[in-house]
């Protein structure tokens, strides 16, 4: 799971892809710059670093704009010119900035691009929540973000989105712990004895700790509950003694090449390597080819599927408006893509889907279709509805032809050449 980035900033341009609109390689739409009194046509963006835009709940309704799609310019102008931190979801670049409305392609990032074309490259994948980063990294392990005012009680949440809540300056008290009381699925993995890991790669952590304007980076450490490894402050970690299974990535690098890695495994970056504006996106596609290449190497490669994924839209355009789920989604498009020896060569997936498919997933193939249902998992908590069972939901299982014999292993450069020019110029 990397970090902010929308679909057509990505994959706008994608031969086959829902992407955006162009007539004679010029982009159709144009979205409004009232700052200016103009409009910002999508446009390809050479820049390694870009600013993005802010992307809490409030800016992503705002870009939305009730399904028209031209609030990106605003809210990027709108935002602070300094916040708590380049994490801070209230933040962008400052003002003025109209990077939000660019778009990459094989030139920056080849290796995601071929990925695509032998793989599968998922063109309707929406984020659960229409929210930032720590919603999306709670939806990813637990189909669900809430607050808990009740300590290890599940009753006591309510669907709300989480504050960002950046730790104190030394001179300042840390604010509270949260708790998060309701059932994830480790809580499911553990009960039917499916290993699992969080892999967590060590540097800087990805939010400002600080309640100044800037701050010096903090260290990401495995025993470190934060924005992108939430699982330490869920109750069912403590209470099933499962804490071991967060590490470090370097682990997943050794049971890859060992061929132990184990049934189920979210991997996330560090500041530097998460694409996360303002870090460098060929750092971020350098470090996601080097597990990719790790896992090809693995003998466990002829049994796995890989899903990458960006947990948010970043600011970034995107054209397409997300379908209405319930209260709290789903979020904006973000680029997904399916890699596995068993997956259909070159196809695009057309099906809605959410981070909710990867739960269904998984508990399609490990737990026998037992869904995080506070009716039947055992551990009820007031989770609204069960979002893998929604009927626009599609299944990943559309992604793989089992059919054919299983491709090699696709190994790529961990430092690629620029690729062509897409058709967008």
């Amino acid at each position: 799971m990397q970090e902010n980035r929308s679909f057509d900033s990505y994959f706008g341009t994608y031969p086959g892809a829902d992407g955006i609109a162009m007539r004679n390689g010029v982009p159709t739409v144009c979205v409004p710059d009232p700052l200016h009194d103009a409009c910002i046509r999508p446009f390809h963006d050479p820049s390694d670093i870009n600013h993005g835009g802010p992307h809490g709940a409030g800016p992503a309704k705002a870009d939305i704009a009730g399904g028209t799609m031209v609030g990106f310019v605003a809210q990027a102008e709108r935002s602070p010119a300094s916040c708590v931190g380049p994490f801070d979801p209230a933040c962008s670049g400052g003002v003025g900035w109209n990077d939000v409305m660019g778009y990459h392609d094989a030139r920056e990032i080849p290796n995601y691009w071929k990925y695509a074309k032998q793989f599968v490259l998922q063109d309707h994948m929406f984020e659960s929540e229409a929210s930032w980063s720590l919603p999306s990294h709670l939806s990813m392990v637990s189909g669900w973000s809430a607050r808990c005012v009740g300590h290890g009680d599940p009753e006591s949440c309510s669907a709300a989105e989480p504050p960002y809540l950046p730790a104190r300056s030394s001179h300042v008290l840390a604010p509270p712990r949260p708790d998060y009381a309701w059932t994830d699925l480790t809580y499911l993995l553990f009960q039917h004895h499916v290993s699992w890991r969080y892999y967590l790669a060590e540097g800087t952590q990805p939010d400002c700790y600080n309640d100044a304007e800037t701050c010096a980076p903090r260290p990401q450490r495995v025993g470190t509950p934060q924005i992108w490894n939430p699982l330490p402050y869920f109750d069912t970690v403590h209470q099933d003694n499962q804490l071991r299974n967060i590490q470090p990535v370097s682990e997943f690098y050794a049971a890859a090449k060992a061929g132990t890695l184990p049934q189920v495994a979210w991997v996330v970056p560090n500041g530097e390597t998460s694409e996360h504006p303002p870090a460098r996106i060929s750092a971020g596609q350098t470090y996601v080819t080097q597990l990719i290449n790790a896992t090809m190497h693995s003998p466990n490669w002829s049994s796995t599927a890989i899903f990458l994924a960006w947990d948010d839209w970043g600011g970034f355009y995107d054209h397409v408006p997300p379908p209405h789920v319930d209260g709290a989604g789903y979020g904006l498009r973000v680029p997904a893509l399916v890699i596995s020896p068993y997956a259909r060569q070159g196809f695009i997936d057309h099906q809605t889907l959410s981070f909710d498919a990867y739960l269904k997933f998984i508990e399609d193939d490990f737990l026998g279709g037992q869904r995080l249902d506070p009716a039947t998992d055992g551990r009820p908590d007031p989770r609204p509805d069960v979002r893998e069972n929604a009927p626009l939901l599609g299944n990943l299982a559309a992604d793989f032809d089992f059919s054919r014999t299983p491709r090699p292993a696709l190994i790529l450069p961990l430092h690629p050449r620029p690729g062509p020019a897409s058709s967008g110029g």
